[in-house]
């Protein structure tokens, strides 16, 4: 038996190196030992996991091995399933760094997916495993073919579902602001009425989608504020499609009226729901429509415009963000994590985590929200999402205990996927 004690995190280079050159070690046994585990339900303590041909075979103590076995001692140390980020846009990057009409208008689509692959890479080392990516902004279906990069293995980075372009009401998206004699990209894809809305996402279904995003409101008011766009007929329309294909229809909508109507056409989730009302979410939980609400991209929006994190000069923005989440949590929605990760720095997802924890949501509630919840909202609780026998071996180490301080899951001391390690600190035998 080798014995593999783990010290400090190993350079990126090494932990690159791990996943190009060892894809046999998903082949190979490994009996992972920490303090603690974290089922994706509940905590439990003096168990181990052996992980075997890329499954979860066992759960327990006192485990048997074969000789040839690795066994990775972890000590002071959470194993938890892989985390799972239901919303991010891996063809963006900060918006202090480039603004989004920039990144739209000016960056060529080889940058952009170049720049994805390293947004992918820094992802899945920081333990997010699996990610629900909605939206390519203007690189039309570049976000299906890196889909399908990463599941030939060609490039690192977690499992993908991809939403291609998001379907916008004509007149309502942008980039905006140019003469009307200029033609110019769009970060996403127009539609209109019933019989337009199902032609368009039967065409995005057939370039390989595996979900379908619709803007149910956006900022085209009179005074460039939010408002809805698309009918319930519409978006029921969208629904109708999509699930005859066994695909959800996830609605990005901040606005009271945005979230009913998209809830009536039975979206799966609202991404955002700034604007939510006690009304609203009781019709959702009622619905058992989910709330992915992006705590950390508002977050950076307002530190991007100049806000320290005192709460003494807390934005109006946060305040409204703040109390959505407290009525969406008193009223029983289902609360995804989904952090918009593009917004601000990839690899950084797990900030959703603490700020969840900040807003109000017991600890131990968010790390089930960011495993099981998102692995059942995404109907992958059948492979991941869990630490159980029969289970892919997504599995995550972290430094401490994140029931008790979120932040540790900053501290990632190893990552595997599919039973192949990832990222692990220094190996001594």
């Amino acid at each position: 038996m080798r014995r593999l004690t783990i010290g400090c995190r190993i350079p990126l280079v090494l932990a690159l190196a791990v996943f190009v050159t060892l894809p046999a070690f998903a082949q190979h046994e490994f009996l992972l030992r920490a303090d603690r585990i974290f089922d994706g339900h509940e905590m439990r303590e003096g168990e181990e996991i052996l992980v075997r041909d890329g499954m979860i075979v066992a759960v327990g103590s006192g485990i048997e091995v074969s000789s040839g076995a690795d066994v990775i001692e972890l000590g002071d140390a959470t194993l938890l399933p892989g985390l799972i980020d239901a919303h991010t846009h891996v063809l963006l990057h900060p918006y202090d760094e480039t603004s989004w009409n920039d990144q739209v208008l000016k960056e060529s689509r080889a940058e952009r997916v170049a720049r994805a692959t390293v947004h992918l890479r820094r992802t899945l080392e920081a333990g997010f495993t699996t990610i629900r990516d909605l939206g390519s902004e203007g690189a039309g279906y570049a976000d299906v073919g890196i889909r399908q990069a990463v599941e030939k293995g060609i490039i690192p980075g977690p499992r993908i579902l991809v939403a291609g372009r998001a379907i916008v009401a004509t007149g309502s998206y942008g980039p905006k602001g140019f003469a009307p004699s200029v033609d110019i990209p769009l970060g996403a894809e127009e539609a209109d009425g019933v019989e337009g809305m199902i032609a368009t996402v039967r065409d995005q279904i057939g370039h390989g989608v595996d979900i379908v995003k619709i803007y149910a409101d956006y900022r085209w008011g009179p005074n460039g504020e939010a408002m809805p766009t698309f009918s319930i007929e519409e978006m029921a329309a969208a629904v109708e499609t999509a699930v005859s294909s066994g695909r959800q229809v996830i609605a990005h909508a901040g606005t009271a009226e945005g979230m009913r109507r998209a809830t009536m056409a039975g979206v799966a989730t609202i991404e955002h729901g700034d604007g939510g009302t006690d009304e609203v979410f009781a019709l959702m939980a009622e619905r058992g429509v989910a709330l992915c609400p992006t705590l950390g991209a508002v977050d950076a929006i307002m530190r991007y415009h100049g806000w320290d994190g005192n709460e003494a000069s807390v934005p109006d923005r946060i305040r409204q963000k703040r109390d959505s989440f407290a009525r969406a949590m008193a009223a029983g929605v289902a609360v995804c994590v989904g952090s918009d990760a593009g917004v601000f720095d990839h690899g950084g997802n797990a900030v959703e985590l603490e700020l969840m924890v900040q807003y109000g949501m017991p600890a131990r509630k968010v790390l089930q929200a960011a495993t099981s919840g998102n692995a059942r909202l995404l109907r992958l609780d059948d492979e991941i999402g869990a630490i159980r026998e029969g289970l892919l071996a997504d599995i995550v180490a972290v430094a401490g205990n994140p029931e008790e301080n979120m932040s540790a899951l900053y501290d990632v001391l190893l990552v595997m996927q599919r039973g192949n390690v990832i990222v692990r600190t220094d190996v001594e035998h």
